[in-house]
């Protein structure tokens, strides 16, 4: 029988969290969390409160999405997205292979100056340990950084030119490739084993073996950080296998 890499992570290897959209204005009057955009992982928003938007951007375009009770929306890697309350604004967050964003899958939209310094982007990235007032400054200068970058990107796309979105992309892919071979650790440990698991259950099935299910269980948790300063808000935080420290 083939046992987990890790032990009882959430369906698929995915990760989960609960988001509360900061309400801090930017510099185009609107309130709302980090743009960024994430190199191979796939996010989706399950909207369980309030009402807002997630502005998106592609090279198909700018798009401002409804967030209501109910909505389901994801992006895929590469997609620059950030949300916008316009009420009190409640999401729970569903993140393809669980760590890797924590782990700098996740790159914000800040000016190209810091995005071409990975010292100076780690050291503008970076938050504060805690969820203190500290903390709290260091998360909105981030975000603030991360607005000025993505204006010029979203301005460009509403023109037409989709030319300075992919030069981010490029920048950022750039920007992490050291890091693949950790990535490639946590994947395989995670997403794929949760993949290749299922495999070897369906062969054993086939096979006329269920000796896996002599392992059923039931498991349980709850958030082991309230409030933390994650991309888009306020952030209630799981401690599940696979997870890393938060950015």
């Amino acid at each position: 029988m083939v046992r987990p890499a890790l032990p009882h992570p959430l369906p698929g290897a995915v990760g989960l969290s609960h988001l509360s959209a900061y309400g801090w204005e930017a510099a185009d009057e609107v309130c709302g969390g980090s743009p960024h955009l994430h190199l191979v992982c796939t996010e989706a928003y399950v909207v369980t409160g309030g009402r807002g938007a997630v502005q998106t951007l592609s090279p198909d375009g700018y798009r401002d999405i409804t967030l209501e009770p109910g909505s389901l929306v994801w992006f895929t890697p590469g997609t620059v997205h950030r949300m916008v309350p316009r009420g009190e604004l409640r999401v729970t967050v569903l993140m393809q292979n669980t760590g890797l964003p924590e782990a700098g899958d996740a790159v914000f939209t800040f000016p190209p100056e810091l995005l071409a310094d990975p010292g100076a982007y780690a050291a503008a990235a970076a938050l504060p340990p805690g969820i203190g007032p500290e903390t709290e400054a260091a998360a909105r200068r981030r975000r603030d950084l991360a607005v000025e970058g993505y204006l010029p990107l979203r301005e460009a796309l509403l023109a037409g030119d989709d030319g300075p979105l992919r030069r981010f992309q490029r920048a950022a892919a750039r920007l992490v490739r050291d890091q693949v071979p950790a990535w490639r650790e946590l994947w395989r440990a995670g997403a794929l084993a949760a993949a290749e698991r299922t495999g070897a259950q369906l062969d054993a099935l086939a096979a006329g073996d269920f000796a896996h299910l002599d392992a059923a269980g039931a498991h349980q948790a709850a958030p082991t950080r309230i409030g933390g300063y994650g991309m888009c808000g306020r952030r209630d935080e799981y401690t599940l296998p696979g997870t890393t420290t938060p950015q």
